[in-house]
């Protein structure tokens, strides 16, 4: 009998519905079983395997005599149901109300969960403990602990006690090689691969991934073909995700179509998560027509990939077919979550839809219960500055519940400027001048903002200060690409091979734009010297030497696409518009703002960025 109802509630773990969980459940009750020999422990486990978590604590609680296989079970419940907080907090309860020590399942709970809070503390007390029990040589709670202390960036505690185990195992090595690459131990965590006498996709997925997560992306990238040259199949697509995710921050469509094609030829094109990374790389990557490709044939939609198109389009300018899409989500029962507002509200100041901006700042926190951050507030920053609405905009400032950063205040400072509003301006200056500038754009809104009021002892203040950083100063660098070329060019070079082609180009280009009314910037350079030294200073900035190449290199009447470093200056930007205008091309900037899409003498960020 004992023997037919353990069966039944094993057989209840892994297959039916919690109705017949609870029916057997019910039975067990009513011959008066529940607390006989192992029957509450299975009873405990049925319901962690099947997620009813509040079943299974009411069985725990309800134990006359709990044993470590139920302690066990119980902190392995809390852990699947994500919620590692409970297994710390009940855990003192072993040793009082039960008078248990714990054993090697019990220390390999706990070490999980301190792996999930990232609570090293903690976790440290019980490595401690795990030292000082009879299970001290334990190599699965060795494991648990060389992930924990990975997890939790403390890499030496980590590879002290990986070096410990007898019998490593594939979590282990995982742990420990996933922890030295996010940490960005690159040669390190390549040796621990190389150590490995088999090599899994899981153990690659850990160093590339990881890679990936601490900027090593090029790295990361010739160590998955040097995977696939190992003959490692690809059954998980996470690790394709990861790459994926690289091609978007490098920028690299090329790489990220090869990618695309890979996911295509190993089936996982229906894969929700691959899906969501396609569509945001493709949007990164300049390409927003792929971008929404790929989002209308993404068959179960969740809210991170109607997130992901609704931000890409609003980033590229495109306001209408960003809120459309959002009406589309809501109608399809789609909860919209921080991330979408942010798409949302950025899109509304593009198009100038004040109203239409604040009420969905209102209805995020209305409707959905959101609280907004920093980040929401600046959207609603740029929004009113956008339109205008600076009176607006300063009294957020001086309200909302965040530390407000340089990069807020120069936005307005920048608004300022371009509505004429010359009192505010001094006083948004004067702000931004207390904070301590270290933004060398900045000192350049700083400088034009007194110059335009005359107030000249200032100036001469904010160029002092200058000085004193221009050694500071990151250098401005711009990446063109071409296919499967990258060229990348840097402010005030003089070294390319095509430097002649690209200089009689741009000559040619600032003659015709001269004729069509084009004069030069020169407050956009904060250096003591004659206005044509500045003017050839202008000369040399690296977008337009990128976009110089990519004309004499390009296809005929391809887009042209350009990723920079920095923010591209008010001079450069007018340079740009001017030339997709002359030369009839389609100019794609992304630059550490935002992207720029110059076409026909015009930019989608309509000239405030």
């Amino acid at each position: 009998m004992h023997h037919h109802l353990l069966q039944s509630l094993r057989l209840c773990a892994t297959g039916g519905n919690p109705f017949s969980c609870k029916a057997l459940h019910a039975r067990i009750l009513k011959i008066g079983l529940d607390q006989h020999g192992p029957l509450p422990n299975t009873l405990i486990y049925m319901y962690a395997k099947r997620g009813l978590l509040k079943d299974a604590l009411q069985v725990f609680d309800d134990m006359r005599q709990r044993d470590l296989v139920s302690w066990a079970s119980i902190l392995t419940a809390y852990n699947r149901a994500n919620l590692p907080n409970r297994s710390i907090s009940i855990f003192p309860d072993m040793f009082g109300r039960d008078s248990l020590q714990p054993d090697h399942f019990v220390f390999a709970s706990l070490v999980n969960s301190c792996a999930a809070l990232n609570a090293l503390q903690i976790g440290r007390q019980v490595h401690a403990q795990f030292v000082l029990s009879e299970f001290s040589s334990d190599d699965i709670t060795k494991s648990s602990l060389v992930d924990m202390y990975a997890k939790c960036g403390s890499l030496d505690n980590a590879r002290a006690v990986f070096d410990t185990i007898c019998t490593k195992n594939s979590v282990s090595w995982t742990a420990i090689i996933s922890g030295y690459a996010k940490a960005g131990r690159k040669s390190e965590s390549v040796k621990l691969l190389r150590d490995m006498k088999v090599q899994d996709l899981f153990s690659w997925t850990a160093l590339i991934s990881g890679l990936i997560q601490s900027g090593h992306f090029v790295s990361a990238f010739h160590l998955f073909v040097e995977m696939q040259k190992e003959g490692i199949k690809i059954i998980d697509p996470f690790i394709l995700s990861s790459v994926i995710g690289a091609s978007a921050n490098l920028a690299a469509q090329e790489l990220g179509k090869q990618v695309h094609c890979l996911v295509l030829k190993l089936g996982f094109e229906s894969n929700l998560y691959v899906c969501n990374t396609l569509i945001d790389m493709y949007a990164k990557c300049s390409d927003i027509i792929a971008a929404k490709t790929v989002f209308l044939y993404t068959v179960e939609k969740d809210v991170i990939s109607w997130t992901s198109i609704i931000v890409g389009l609003a980033q590229h300018g495109k306001a209408k077919e960003a809120l459309s899409l959002y009406n589309d989500m809501i109608s399809c029962g789609i909860k919209p979550n921080k991330v979408t507002f942010v798409g949302l509200i950025y899109a509304c100041s593009h198009v100038g839809l004040v109203n239409k901006g604040c009420d969905l700042f209102k209805s995020m926190v209305d409707d959905y219960g959101l609280k907004p951050n920093l980040q929401h507030y600046t959207c609603l920053l740029d929004l009113y500055s956008r339109s205008g609405y600076l009176d607006e905009a300063e009294n957020l400032l001086n309200t909302m519940p965040f530390e407000v950063d340089e990069a807020v205040w120069a936005s307005l400072l920048s608004a300022c400027k371009r509505f004429g509003k010359t009192q505010m301006g001094i006083r948004i200056a004067n702000r931004l001048m207390g904070l301590g500038v270290k933004d060398p754009s900045s000192y350049i809104l700083l400088s034009n903002a007194y110059a335009g009021a005359s107030m000249w002892e200032n100036v001469a203040k904010v160029r002092r200060l200058m000085e004193a950083i221009d050694v500071k100063k990151e250098p401005g660098y711009s990446c063109v690409h071409l296919g499967k070329e990258t060229e990348v060019f840097y402010a005030g070079e003089t070294g390319h091979p095509m430097k002649n082609e690209m200089q009689v180009l741009l000559k040619d280009l600032d003659e015709e734009m001269r004729k069509r009314g084009y004069v030069p910037d020169v407050s956009f350079v904060l250096h003591d010297m004659g206005k044509k030294e500045k003017e050839n200073q202008l000369f040399w900035h690296s977008e337009r030497l990128a976009v110089a190449y990519g004309l004499l290199n390009g296809v005929p009447g391809s887009v042209i696409r350009v990723v920079k470093n920095l923010r591209v200056c008010g001079d450069c930007h007018t340079v740009l518009k001017f030339i997709c205008s002359i030369v009839g091309r389609e100019i794609v900037v992304r630059d550490a703002s935002r992207f720029h899409h110059f076409k026909d003498g015009r930019c989608s960020c309509s000239d405030f960025w």
